[in-house]
């Protein structure tokens, strides 16, 4: 198994918390999604009274699959209508200025910041498409970004995306760390201690191209690897 296969937890891992942080932008190029963008935004403020719980609705009204969100009630009045946010009863009770028609209510003690009523108008406003839970989602690979600057820079993949985010967000990367602090990152993350001395020595002796890829693989291969 390569380098790359044994090393990608740490690597994904990595890379996954600097590309989730925050808020995503949405774009032409990178639409709301629900699994992504919405379902965290419901699941905070929406499903304790509108989600698979029947004993806890409120109103008959499920927001956590199509079926409910799309469905006209008794009154003629529909939460989401794909592609008519403006017509869609969630948006106007985001908006409302009446505490008894605003959603999430008062007495909820929850609030939806800007930046979040304006994923829910863009994804209702796209169709709003739903998904399932991400476990019964099937895998698809993206298609790896193509960035500018130094091929050196760029080791696998996972680097593409996160240079191509990074731009996206209007930041660079930092410099490249130097070895003690590159074996250290490598050993807290690979058997939750800091490198023996023999360890950074024999690491900062070593000259050779792959000397980084050899010393994660030697903890890879150690008894100690994932014991944290």
């Amino acid at each position: 198994m390569s380098l790359w296969l044994n090393f990608s937890r740490v690597v994904v891992f990595s890379a996954g918390c600097l590309i989730l942080w925050g808020i995503p932008s949405a774009s032409a190029a990178n639409p709301v999604a629900f699994n992504r963008d919405i379902r965290p935004i419901l699941s905070d403020n929406c499903f304790a009274c509108h989600g698979f719980d029947s004993k806890k609705r409120k109103a008959g009204l499920r927001l956590d699959m199509p079926e409910g969100a799309f469905a006209t009630n008794k009154e003629g009045r529909v939460a989401i209508k794909p592609g008519k946010p403006e017509e869609s009863e969630l948006w106007k009770r985001l908006l409302s200025t009446d505490k008894d028609e605003l959603m999430p209510p008062p007495e909820s003690h929850k609030k939806l910041e800007p930046a979040q009523k304006e994923l829910l108008r863009k994804w209702i406003a796209q169709g709003a498409p739903f998904q399932k839970h991400w476990a019964f989602e099937t895998i698809s690979k993206p298609a790896v970004p193509t960035v500018s600057g130094p091929k050196t820079a760029l080791q696998n993949p996972v680097d593409n995306f996160i240079r191509a985010r990074l731009k996206q967000e209007g930041l660079s990367s930092s410099p490249e760390a130097d070895r003690p602090t590159l074996i250290r990152r490598v050993a807290f993350d690979l058997t939750g201690l800091p490198p023996t001395p023999s360890e950074l020595d024999q690491f900062l002796a070593d000259k050779a191209p792959d000397a980084y890829e050899r010393m994660v693989q030697r903890y890879l291969d150690s008894p100690r690897y994932g014991e944290q």
